[in-house]
């Protein structure tokens, strides 16, 4: 069996805050091959927590503490920022939910993709316009001089995607990456992500709400509930989950052929957050 790349055991982030230190992650363990993980759950359930304290990338305020916390072999929690700074981007890359927070405003967006590929002259630009093509946007010469503020949330969030797999990462943490992209671009960034994971053996973790989406596109599905994993399953099993939460939350979901007046109210077990 080949070694992980991805190795997270007992991971806990506390916040401080006046009334007491919050859980926002308590006992997260899972491992990572080449392959796609899907992480569902509500909002505040600690997907996001969990995919930021990967890359270490959590407000100075925040504790994080792990048994294990590797990647390819190396101890994250130990790493020092010089290290982490040069895993980010160029081995392990986030695309982030929002792209207005997450491009700079006086940059044109062509050349925050090429600053991505960490190269020098002609080649960065090719580059660019090479993954600015492959995320199905029209005319790329015209997209990489614009600045942020002139392109849709839609492109903006493509332009992300791009920027970030212009490294080839070997592990991509996608935190909602098509949450504002039409169906049709939905379909082609994710047909781009499958191809990366594989072709090249990049391995993926897919945060998100969309439960149909996830078990359709991820290998396997962490299903997490107040900063804990309630659930993990094949996602081509997710419809066959036996823990309550996860059954809670697909019965919630409406369907075209659903003749019920109401969708059921998810009923949440105070036992579910307690170690």
């Amino acid at each position: 069996m080949s070694t992980p790349l991805l190795e997270v055991e007992d991971l806990r982030v506390t916040f401080p805050t006046p009334t007491g230190p919050f859980r926002a992650v308590r006992g997260v363990s899972f491992s990572l091959g080449r392959e796609r993980l899907g992480i569902v759950g509500e909002s505040g359930s600690g997907k996001s927590v969990t995919g930021r304290s990967i890359l270490r990338l959590l407000p100075p305020h925040a504790r994080v503490e792990a048994k294990r916390l590797s990647f390819d072999g190396r101890d994250l929690l130990t790493a020092s920022p010089r290290e982490m700074r040069a895993l980010r981007g160029s081995r392990i890359s986030l695309v982030m939910q929002d792209p207005k927070y997450s491009l700079n405003p006086v940059m044109r967006v062509g050349e925050q993709i090429a600053e991505a590929v960490r190269d020098k002259g002609a080649g960065a630009r090719r580059r660019a316009m090479e993954m600015l093509e492959a995320v199905r946007i029209r005319d790329p010469e015209r997209v990489f001089n614009l600045y942020p503020h002139e392109v849709s949330g839609g492109m903006g969030q493509r332009i992300m995607i791009a920027m970030m797999l212009a490294p080839e990462p070997d592990l991509l943490i996608a935190d909602e990456p098509t949450s504002a992209l039409d169906v049709t671009v939905q379909m082609q960034v994710l047909a781009i992500l499958d191809d990366l994971v594989a072709k090249r053996g990049m391995g993926l973790i897919f945060i998100s709400h969309d439960l149909d989406l996830v078990s359709s596109f991820c290998d396997r599905v962490l299903v997490m509930y107040g900063g804990r994993v309630m659930e993990e399953r094949h996602a081509r099993d997710l419809r066959q989950a036996t823990h309550p939460y996860t059954q809670g939350l697909l019965d919630s979901l409406p369907r075209i052929d659903d003749d019920r007046a109401e969708l059921p109210t998810l009923k949440r077990d105070p036992a579910w957050l307690k170690d």
